[in-house]
């Protein structure tokens, strides 16, 4: 009885560094793009959120609109003067926003209606804030140098700091166990802490900084807090009282940040038209994305779902200066997997493959369907029918010529692209196959000036790659050998041949300056120890 014939073992390259990080990989899950526009062509300067909806301040009104949806659920328009700041409380019940008169009115989300205004600031109001702990406490920043506290029922403010000497354009209360204490960034270049139970006059802690603060945030540690200034944002530790790093990857002015991931990332974006994300652990960028106008505002907005971690994020809410908000929305489990089914199909139908396309999806949902049916049948047996008799895996067609020694002929199948059982490893594998049975030249002989320029484009293709080299050098030589003479008579063969020695050159070039590298690098290690 004859040995059965078993195929090659499929060919496995060593994997080498991926171009994609998986922080990459996690951005660019952020797709499904919504460009809305604003209705009165404002810049976008704030947005804000809470676990069902987003507020976006363009212009003299807020724009309240679905986490779920996406789609526009009230508009306020009641001012008399551009909008600043509209702050939805994390309960979603009630909005603060202040405008450039001056003034700050709190709205009743549901009906619209004005709940209480606040008109002692003389000065443009460019930042209003809820306290994360007690609904009816807020501040307020404004032109005028002060940066105020508010009571809810009370119509005058409960504290006013005094000690900025310029506009004061952002401010936030710090969270967890010192949410009684207020971070604010001023134009006079310094970031200062402040504490209600010390004093309104004098600030606790005051960091200078060489240009105007244009936005700070408080990390959810509490003793952390970030400040933009400029094109760099400064990491200010108010325990020790002192800059911990500076983050310079902007061109031009940091004017938002925001938190994403639970605080393990953050969102910055600037007037050069650049969000960028880093790591909060050594503040790296891993990723980066360009827009087509200067950035006003950026906010990561969590996911509302029950199921869903703390740390997931859903919508990437991008404000502009063109007055265009953009929302790039995380798809995730079953979105995912429709949206990439969506791309296999399209691609198909522009490649013109739709109908193999649809015979595969066909033959997929057959195979489930049958499998579900043998799930069902036997429920309950007593007596279980093993089947142990072999599959017998069917044989490429190169691997039957290769097995019966028409080399050439299965070399031509693997390196034939527009075959549809073509597969990038089957070159290879042959090659290696032919090289262990010492029948690469057998391979290469007795063909003519046609069926020999698959072979020379497959090997300049690859001789640059490390994985697929030697076996490249080997064909190579195998060519020059063969046909070489011939060059000289056909501009086909010449080319092929120029090319090869073009891609061998640049690759020996950069083989020297690697070297030259490494030598004098372990020349600097060995000085140092």
């Amino acid at each position: 009885m004859a040995a059965p014939v078993g195929s090659l073992p499929q060919l496995r390259l060593p994997s080498g560094p991926t171009p994609i990080t998986a922080e990459q990989r996690y951005w660019r899950t952020f797709k499904n793009q919504l460009l809305i526009p604003s209705p009165t062509s404002y810049p976008v300067t704030h947005i804000s959120c809470t676990s069902d909806s987003f507020a976006v301040t363009t212009g003299t009104r807020v724009q309240i609109y679905s986490n779920r949806t996406r789609k526009l659920l009230k508009t306020i328009t009641r001012f008399g003067d551009v909008a600043r700041s509209g702050e939805i409380r994390h309960d979603g019940k009630v909005l603060v926003a202040g405008d450039d008169s001056g003034k700050m009115q709190v709205f009743d989300v549901n009906s619209r209606a004005i709940l209480k205004t606040w008109t002692e600031h003389k000065q443009p109001v460019w930042t209003t804030r809820w306290s994360p702990t007690d609904l009816t406490t807020l501040l307020s920043a404004s032109d005028d140098c002060t940066v105020r506290l508010w009571d809810l029922p009370s119509n005058e403010p409960t504290t006013t700091f005094v000690g900025h000497n310029d506009y004061v354009r952002s401010a936030q209360f710090l969270p967890g166990t010192m949410s009684n204490m207020i971070i604010s960034g001023s134009y006079d270049s310094t970031v200062k802490l402040w504490d209600p139970r010390v004093g309104k006059n004098s600030a606790v802690m005051t960091f200078k900084h060489a240009a105007p603060v244009e936005a700070v945030l408080p990390m959810p540690s509490g003793t952390t807090v970030l400040a933009a200034a400029d094109s760099s944002v400064s990491v200010l530790d108010l325990v020790a009282a002192r800059p911990l790093h500076v983050i310079s990857n902007h061109q031009k002015t940091v004017t938002s940040l925001s938190l994403a991931g639970g605080g393990q990332r953050l969102v910055t974006g600037g007037l050069e038209g650049h969000v960028k994300m880093f790591e909060t652990t050594g503040w790296n960028v891993v990723n980066s994305a360009k827009y087509q106008s200067p950035i006003l505002s950026v906010l990561v907005i969590p996911s509302s779902s029950a199921d869903s971690s703390p740390s997931s994020d859903r919508h990437l809410a991008v404000g502009m200066q063109s007055g265009v908000l953009s929302v790039r929305t995380r798809l995730s489990g079953n979105e995912m997997a429709k949206e990439k089914e969506r791309e296999r199909e399209m691609a198909s139908l522009i490649s013109g493959n739709i109908a193999s396309f649809d015979a595969k999806q066909s033959k997929r949902k057959r195979r489930i369907e049958a499998g579900s049916r043998l799930d069902l049948v036997g429920e309950g047996a007593d007596v279980v029918i093993a089947n142990d008799r072999p599959t017998k895996t069917k044989e490429r067609g190169w691997q039957k010529d290769l097995r019966h020694a028409r080399y050439g002929r299965a070399l031509d199948q693997v390196l034939d692209k527009t075959s549809p059982h073509h597969r990038p490893l089957d070159a290879l594998q042959l090659l290696l196959a032919l090289r262990h049975r010492s029948a690469m030249r057998d391979a290469l002989e007795g063909r003519n000036e046609e069926s020999v320029q698959p072979v020379i484009k497959w090997t300049c293709g690859h001789i640059c790659d490390p994985r697929y080299v030697s076996v490249c050098v080997e064909l190579g030589l195998h060519l020059l050998d063969l046909y070489a003479e011939y060059a000289g008579g056909s501009a086909e063969l010449h080319d092929g041949f120029r090319t090869l020695h073009r891609r061998v050159k640049v690759e020996v070039e950069r083989a020297q300056v690697a070297c030259q590298t490494g030598g004098m690098l372990e020349s600097l290690v060995l000085g140092a120890m």
